[in-house]
């Protein structure tokens, strides 16, 4: 089931994944080279796109047996993931899911006015492995792992093209409603890890990524070359590198912007209201003034 609770192994070198925070999307090699982030795909894409339900709730198996081990959804609750635009999973299934989730949620205090831990419930948010930032810290050799809620919204691709260029290519994302910046650098990242080139220098502890800033990363390869979660028949899509890293990354970006569907559905919605409205305004101007001279 897609909602089990099941956490792959932490990886040794997750334990500096919190260097991926607060960097830009394009990588700059430690030449002065940069590694081209192609756009990718998105269904969410675009003015018209939209979340994939089986897509969300792929990323979140992904998210839940993966990523959760170091890094928590602090302005995601459970009961997100039941709600429309989302998942949208069965309500029980997520009741059940939140009383099992290992990161037990601090309460009180008590009748005895002391602070306790109690299970998850609808609506609390989905928590890390770490109780604080110190804890977290003292687990990951001093990294802080970041908060994946906003990941996809804090990257973008950064473009070092001549204004002459620069130009076109914002008039070209204004008319196209591009904001899947965050979403290619991230999926560019979790598919960018290598074997590092002939005399390239790695410090020690990090890994060759060639879409991260300088092309070394302190968090290890996070899914595997094969891909790391398999998912269920019906799924709607194999396990693979590629694809575990596309459904966890269109997940983040769900996270990070929930009201997605919904709001760009009230957009379509207001522009043919207005269209509609403008129409009526014209015609009764036309007929109120019709015989009179100007």
């Amino acid at each position: 089931m897609i909602l089990k609770r099941a956490f792959a192994p932490i990886r040794a070198s997750l334990a500096a994944v919190a260097v991926m925070g607060g960097l830009t999307g394009t990588a700059l090699a430690a030449g002065g080279g940069e590694a081209h982030i192609h756009r990718h795909h998105w269904s969410f894409g675009g003015i018209t796109g939209q979340f994939d339900r089986n897509q969300l709730r792929r990323g979140f198996q992904v998210y839940q047996e993966v990523c959760a081990a170091c890094h928590g959804l602090e302005r995601v609750r459970f009961r997100n993931l039941v709600e429309p635009g989302g998942p949208e999973f069965d309500e029980e299934a997520v009741k059940a899911l939140a009383a099992e989730w290992p990161n037990q949620i601090a309460d009180g205090p008590n009748d005895e006015g002391e602070m306790f831990e109690r299970p998850a419930k609808l609506s609390d948010i989905i928590k890390g492995p770490y109780k604080n930032d110190k804890e977290a810290r003292a687990a990951q050799g001093g990294a802080l792992p970041p908060d994946l809620s906003l990941t996809t919204r804090a990257r973008g691709v950064h473009t070092d093209a001549p204004w002459y260029q620069h130009i076109p290519m914002m008039a070209r994302d204004i008319f196209t409603g591009y904001q899947e910046g965050g979403a290619d650098y991230l999926y560019a990242l979790l598919t960018g890890y290598a074997e590092k080139p002939e005399g390239f220098h790695l410090a020690e502890g990090m890994n060759y990524n060639k879409y991260f800033p300088g092309q070394q990363i302190a968090m290890a390869q996070p899914l595997d070359d094969e891909g790391s979660v398999e998912y269920q028949e019906n799924a709607g899509a194999k396990m693979s590198l590629k694809q575990n890293a596309e459904d966890v990354t269109a997940f983040l970006a769900w996270a990070a912007d929930p009201s997605l569907n919904a709001r760009k559905q009230l957009g379509w919605s207001v522009m043919i209201y207005l269209l509609i409205t403008t129409l009526l305004l014209y015609f009764a101007k036309k007929s109120i003034w019709r015989n009179v001279k100007h």
